[in-house]
């Protein structure tokens, strides 16, 4: 009963840019939300790399030149419209993990656009030694969350046919205090489907088992630890890398103490997608939360609602992929659009006693 007067609360107050109060009782409201940004990579290119895995390593430096701002100011766009609605919030994500960037600088001029540059992002970025040279990152509004640890975990795979390593993107953990409250965010990009889903599959699974084990750490520290787990994870809620190994769960009644719920299971039943992956929307695109984030009790930051982003602008309007994100690459020409991923985000809410 309480959810539902909070919910008819926010339909009917305006809001300032994330409080709304009715009565004398005020809440607070923040966006969190991650981003595969696709291919957000400069336009150097670096031999000691593997840039010409890049879309823009395959085109003149002059095409390059035109088609990089153009990259950031669809990025750009898009993070400051995330979680910005008149019915919950009129502030962009005031934490958003992404991945699918190259290096800091390309962080540096998407938080510099002029549609980020009033929000004061900042930038926490660890090189990765993934293959593609794509890294994970977390970007933060300075007025909203402080940062106090951060680190990068390491995942190594092994091919199992020539038993070299598989060389993939590190998982990133950020704890600090979001309007004064503890909270560990978890952000990951997890080794892609090349090859089959079933023939690479122990990569996802072993990805999911760092998590795991970051998760049990942060636990055994503080049972009740608010933790964020998000990312491009390259399986669906269903797969054995979610449902099994970090065991989430789709009811909230269902999670005990330790345990993770994972919204985006229901999504997934409702048939909704963040990416087509061979001619069929997927979720790849996920967010979980620890057990502290789904009481009732308001008097902390707690889930409120977690969506996909999907405006008309982002999503191809017609043919074979309508309905799907309006990518910025095919192959190596430009499209105009945007990234190949749905951006997903949650709405954490809390009531203001003073």
């Amino acid at each position: 009963m309480k959810t539902r007067n909070i919910l008819l609360l926010i339909l009917v107050v305006g809001m300032s840019v994330n409080t709304y109060a009715q009565n004398k009782k005020r809440y607070k409201i923040n966006t969190v939300a991650f981003y595969n940004l696709e291919n957000l990579f400069d336009t150097i290119n670096d031999p000691k790399k593997f840039d010409e895995r890049s879309p823009l390593m395959e085109m003149s430096a002059k095409e390059r030149g035109q088609v990089y701002p153009k990259k950031i100011k669809n990025m750009a766009r898009v993070i400051s419209e995330i979680g910005v609605d008149p019915k919950f919030s009129k502030n962009s994500p005031a934490v958003i993990g992404v991945c699918e960037v190259e290096n800091k600088d390309v962080l540096h001029d998407l938080i510099n656009d002029p549609q980020l540059r009033d929000k004061d992002y900042d930038i926490i970025h660890f090189n990765s030694p993934d293959e593609r040279s794509i890294d994970v990152a977390l970007l933060y509004q300075k007025k909203l969350f402080k940062p106090t640890n951060y680190s990068s975990h390491e995942l190594i795979l092994q091919n199992p046919n020539t038993k070299k390593r598989n060389f993939t993107r590190d998982q990133l953990l950020v704890s600090g205090k979001l309007e004064g409250e503890l909270m560990h965010f978890i952000v990951n990009h997890w080794p892609s489907r090349s090859g089959g889903e079933a023939r690479s599959r122990p990569g996802r699974v072993a990805a999911a088992q760092l998590t795991k084990k970051i998760v049990d750490s942060l636990q055994t520290a503080d049972p009740y630890a608010k933790i964020v787990i998000m990312g491009d994870l390259n399986d669906d809620p269903f797969n054995v890398s979610v449902k099994k190994v970090l065991n989430a769960k789709e009811d909230k009644e269902d999670v005990e103490l330790k345990g993770i719920y994972n919204p985006m299971m229901n999504m997934s039943k409702k048939g909704m997608g963040t990416l087509a992956y061979r001619d069929a929307l997927n979720i790849f695109d996920q967010m979980m939360f620890t057990k502290p984030f789904i009481d009732k009790d308001f008097s902390s930051f707690k889930i409120f609602k977690t969506g996909i982003y999907n405006p008309t602008y982002m999503t191809n309007k017609k043919g074979r992929y309508k309905g799907y994100p309006k990518r910025s690459f095919v192959g190596a020409t430009w499209t105009s659009g945007y990234s190949d991923h749905f951006p997903v985000y949650t709405y954490l809410i809390k009531e203001v006693t003073n």
